[in-house]
């Protein structure tokens, strides 16, 4: 069907076949994320902490992940550790209050992960999606060539 000046919208979104897991264990933060996605076009599916999170992973392949750290039941390293050795490849944002340093120079696996801030913006955390899932390929925490690594990307709070 085309609209009053003879153009015909695309059939699906462009982002239509990007899956995304979002993973908070605060309800209203989760729903809030998960509605910014599937209204930007993303198909996604939500855990309310790392075992369940996990549970859809082993599940279902996705092309980002979207976690917080301090998870109930599994926390939001324990979960990369765990996708790592079983060598699933995705994009990666963690947003957290703290960002665990330590916990990346611990696990060089995790340096390609994506940092978000929070507080974060809805227009800040939907442009680290499309930035993540555009600009960085080798943004997994399982697959990393040799000779690229990329330091954690942090957005700034929001007061």
């Amino acid at each position: 069907m085309t609209d009053d000046l003879g153009f015909e919208p695309p059939q699906n979104p462009p982002n239509s076949l990007q899956r995304i897991l979002v993973v908070e264990d605060e309800c209203d933060l989760r729903q809030l994320n998960a509605e910014v996605l599937i209204e930007a076009g993303y198909q996604v599916d939500v855990a309310e902490d790392g075992a369940a999170a996990w549970a859809k992973l082993l599940l279902s392949k996705y092309d980002l992940l979207i976690t917080g750290q301090f998870l109930p039941k599994m926390s939001g390293v324990e979960l990369l550790k765990k996708i790592h050795d079983a060598r699933m490849t995705m994009a990666v944002i963690m947003a957290t209050e703290i960002l665990p340093t330590w916990e990346f120079a611990l696990h060089p696996c995790l340096q390609t992960v994506s940092m978000l801030r929070k507080l974060y913006t809805i227009e800040k955390f939907l442009g680290m999606v499309k930035n993540v899932l555009v600009k960085t390929p080798y943004a997994s925490v399982g697959v990393t060539p040799s000779n690229w690594q990329r330091q954690p990307e942090v957005i700034g709070t929001v007061c």
